[in-house]
């Protein structure tokens, strides 16, 4: 996806700062295009000006998420953000922090956290989201519900009318143990919605896609607004077998959202 940007010069992390201010397009200054990572790019750079030194970071996982991990470990080699210490959403995250020399704990060692950033799949008019496509929801849903402030970075291309509105996935992680059973049980509770369960899997080998945590994902497909979301994850987490499912109501506290407009952020 591309979309129209104001204009920027320089180098790829000057365009990318440079996107965080609104300029206004002359005939001599058309508008640069920016790509849908680029775009991840400056909501992740406008999220990490909130993070201050000595803070304990929830890092996010994805394709926006690793953006503002960069950053983070970026602006600590350069001693612009001292003492922060991270705890990861996934083992890729883990690594990846391991990598820019991010200082790493755990929930049992930080039970509260500062500041949490992540991207997010789906967001609705009332900043409820779905998470999850990358398979990291159960670390992010521990992490993210234990912060005193959660960032949700996108590029507007995430923006839906209600959840499960874009026609992609709504996760959920289950016990591998008779999977089928618990997908039917899955799919009947939202029959009124037309709802389509599948279990992920590889498509090179078909064999399922296995969380971090041991765990299997059903990604449901839903045709009609679901209703009543409150109703619909009581109604998930009710379901033996069901650990977690991708839908964040009511956590995010700031959304910051790149688009065709440059940079906008909504508070909760």
């Amino acid at each position: 996806m591309a979309i129209a940007h104001p204009p920027f010069i320089g180098s790829e992390q000057a365009t990318v700062e440079a996107a965080l201010m609104v300029s206004t397009p002359s005939p001599s200054r058309p508008p640069v295009i920016l790509t849908q990572d680029e775009l991840k790019k400056v909501a992740a750079y406008k999220a990490v000006e909130f993070v201050e030194s000595g803070m304990i970071l929830g890092l996010g996982t994805g394709s926006t998420a690793k953006h503002a991990v960069e950053r983070i470990g970026e602006l600590l080699k350069q001693g612009i953000l001292k003492n922060i210490i991270g705890i990861p959403t996934s083992k890729m995250t883990h690594e990846q922090a391991l990598s820019l020399g991010i200082p790493l704990s755990d929930l049992d060692t930080h039970p509260v956290v500062d500041l949490a950033i992540d991207g997010a799949d789906e967001v609705d008019p009332y900043m409820n989201l779905v998470k999850g496509r990358g398979g990291s929801l159960l670390r992010e849903k521990m992490i993210e519900g234990a912060c005193k402030k959660f960032i949700v970075i996108v590029d507007e291309s995430k923006l839906v009318k209600h959840l499960g509105g874009s026609g992609l996935a709504m996760p959920v992680e289950i016990v591998p143990f008779c999977w089928k059973f618990t997908a039917q049980k899955l799919k009947l509770l939202f029959k009124d919605a037309g709802c389509v369960a599948m279990l992920r899997t590889f498509s090179e080998t078909g064999e399922p896609f296995v969380t971090d945590n041991g765990n299997y994902i059903i990604d449901l497909y839903f045709k009609k607004d679901i209703g009543d979301l409150k109703a619909a994850s009581d109604a998930i987490l009710r379901l033996t077998g069901v650990v977690e499912h991708g839908m964040f109501l009511g956590m995010a506290t700031t959304l910051i959202v790149a688009g065709e407009l440059g940079v906008t952020m909504k508070n909760k």
